[in-house]
């Protein structure tokens, strides 16, 4: 169950984000299938959470849209990880149309429980 962060400048527009919110959890389950944890193209509550929040006046940086995926670790994802975070920063920028993107992909040693 990957936890998504989705930070965002002033300038991206509201339509923008509400079509990432939908093509997120596809491009987020594709970029992080594996044996472990395959995506079979049916996602269930619970099973993506998007958190998106705008750029603060303090915050630095420059991009458009800072996307962060954190799902668990497995040795299959490890190994190919920034293929990974290609591949879904290609994606967002194809589903977004925004070019200042950056995705940070990490992989923890976790354990994920959720109620019915």
């Amino acid at each position: 169950m990957p936890l998504v962060e989705i930070t965002y400048a002033p300038r991206v527009p509201e339509d923008v984000l509400r079509e990432l919110r939908d093509a997120l959890p596809h491009l987020v389950s594709l970029a992080v299938a594996c044996p472990e944890e395959p995506y079979d193209g049916d996602l269930r509550p619970g099973d993506v959470e998007l958190r998106f929040r705008p750029r603060g006046p303090l915050d630095g940086g420059g991009l458009d849209l800072v996307v962060e995926v954190r799902s668990k670790w497995f040795e299959s994802r490890a190994a190919d990880r920034q293929e990974r975070a290609d591949r879904l920063c290609a994606g967002i920028r194809s589903a977004s149309g925004l070019r200042d993107v950056g995705v940070y992909l990490a992989l923890p040693v976790a354990a994920w429980a959720q109620g019915d």
